[in-house]
């Protein structure tokens, strides 16, 4: 298990509390020493949930080692079911706890509790935070989930959507109106909003759409098997994957597809005058393998993007990433390292970044436009307001999202050549993003040059003439501009950059 400042994945029992906290009547009794207890914040702050996650904790501490931990456990299981009278309790221990080995699933089953208790094997130092979301759904619905008659209307389950998820509440919520339109009820949506009570009527449904497979797959693959469920493939992110979507379920039903598009904007907008600038501009793309390979067919087929570098940091989707950049002619980063991600789109300089949070902060530092496609994600991304990204809704909120932050680089431009107006100067920094203006090109105290080098450093000193060419350069690509130009520098031993030195950098990087 590796420690960093930033985890793309927590532990695999942070996987399990995104199930627990996703269900109602479950209940999650965790084996953890104190420091492993922060679903509080994950749960209520970054997602602003207005109740606190269902999660029990033992919560031992170094001087319980040395004794009898086993008995803290069971008196926290019990004290969970007397307290909240779940339907249902599964059990598990966190990373930390998995080393003092007090099996907390056979501890459990000695108890006699009256409601079920799943047990948890969750491999903490071999695998994360999606594998155990993705188990823990596969175990409940292994142990809850019985055959049925099936519904009198053809109906479906929904799989995957979890606490923590990127748009999930929302992507939900449109995919059910879209098979609604179909003639198909849902049965059952699981794990979020499920009871185990929903789960053990899953059976009765005709087939399982399968929106997150990160977090679902298992689950679908038990039922296919176990009930006879088919589930879809295609995940309806964009107008051609929604489109491929709906003739997927219809074939599935034996259904003539009869969907009103009439809310669909993308494809008029994106062929609109307005957006005919932004074709061809060069994007990277990172995050979980679904939101990706989904985001690479959106930027490339439906916005009229260049697609110059794609890559996930769940391995587990890692062939079918790099299946993905052959077909797409790149090459495929596979890494949960984020220095390795930055490292990667500082040499590519692509002009927008499609990621997660982790993502949304390089490009503050790389003065990359980034907007944000898949967990993890921050606060920003639990908005108060319908917000899918799936399904024909979904495609506009795709367009809007992706389309500002270049549109914003545009309006800078304009800005930027009006500065001498009296109501502009350049200080006052990108309209949009209040109190994050462009970092001052350092002047030197007196005379043109204050010294011909830095010692030590490398860095040539810009002349005044230098520095108000810079300026003349667009906002949105100018950092690159400057970069290009004392790398240029540095490389043909220069200490100074006049004007000249910045045009001889352009017509060098142009060949």
């Amino acid at each position: 298990m590796k420690l960093t400042v930033w985890t793309y994945e927590g532990p695999t029992h942070v996987g399990a509390m995104r199930v627990a906290t996703a269900m109602k009547g479950l209940h999650y009794v965790l084996h953890a020493p104190q420091g492993d207890t922060y679903a509080d914040l994950l749960f209520t702050m970054i997602e602003r949930r207005n109740h606190r996650p269902p999660v029990t904790y033992t919560t031992f501490q170094a001087r319980d080692l040395g004794s009898d931990t086993a008995h803290l456990f069971k008196d926290a299981c019990q004290d969970a079911y007397d307290r909240f009278q779940p339907e249902a309790i599964i059990v598990g221990a966190s990373c930390t706890a998995e080393l003092i080995q007090d099996d907390p699933a056979g501890l459990a089953e000695t108890m006699g509790l009256n409601v079920p208790v799943i047990p948890l094997e969750l491999p903490s130092y071999s695998r994360k935070e999606n594998f155990g979301a993705d188990e823990t759904f596969y175990q409940i619905v292994k142990a809850l989930a019985k055959p049925c008659e099936r519904t009198s209307r053809i109906s479906c389950n929904i799989l995957g959507g979890t606490a923590l998820g990127f748009r999930h509440r929302d992507d939900i919520q449109e995919i059910t109106a879209l098979l609604y339109e179909l003639g198909i009820d849902v049965n059952v949506c699981a794990p979020l909003d499920a009871t185990p009570s929903d789960i053990a009527r899953m059976g009765a449904a005709h087939f399982n759409v399968l929106l997150y497979p990160e977090t679902g797959e298992a689950a679908a693959r038990w039922c296919e098997r176990s009930f006879e469920q088919p589930y879809t493939k295609t995940v309806p992110m964009g107008v051609g994957a929604t489109r491929d979507f709906i003739a997927e379920v219809c074939q599935i039903c034996g259904i003539e597809p009869n969907v009103d598009e009439s809310r669909l904007r993308l494809p008029w907008w994106s062929k609109s005058v307005d957006s005919t600038y932004l074709t061809g501009k060069r994007v990277f793309i990172f995050g979980d393998g679904t939101h990706v390979k989904a985001a690479a067919r959106v930027a490339k087929d439906e916005m009229g993007f260049e697609v110059v570098g794609v890559g996930c940091y769940n391995r587990e989707f890692a062939r079918d990433i790099r299946a993905l950049a052959k077909d797409i002619g790149v090459e495929a980063l596979i890494s949960d390292d984020y220095l390795e991600v930055e490292q990667t789109i500082e040499a590519l300089q692509p002009e927008m970044i499609l990621g997660t949070q982790m993502e949304r902060h390089i490009g503050k530092r790389l003065g990359i436009p980034c907007a944000v496609i898949s967990a993890p994600v921050h606060v920003q991304d639990f908005p108060a307001r319908y917000s899918p990204v799936m399904g024909f809704e979904g495609a506009n909120v795709l367009f809007d999202t992706w389309i500002h932050p270049l549109v914003m680089g545009l309006e800078e431009h304009l800005l930027h050549m009006f500065r001498d107006d009296f109501e502009f100067h350049d200080e006052a920094g990108p309209s949009h993003h209040d109190g994050h203006a462009p970092k001052p090109i350092d002047r030197p105290a007196e005379g043109p040059v204050a010294a011909a080098v830095q010692e030590g450093t490398g860095v040539a000193v810009w002349l005044a003439d230098a520095e108000r060419e810079l300026k003349k350069i667009p906002f949105f690509v100018r950092g690159k501009s400057k970069r290009n130009t004392e790398k240029y520098a540095l490389d043909q031993g220069m200490t100074e950059i006049s004007v000249d030195t910045l045009y001889e950098a352009k017509a060098h990087y142009a060949r």
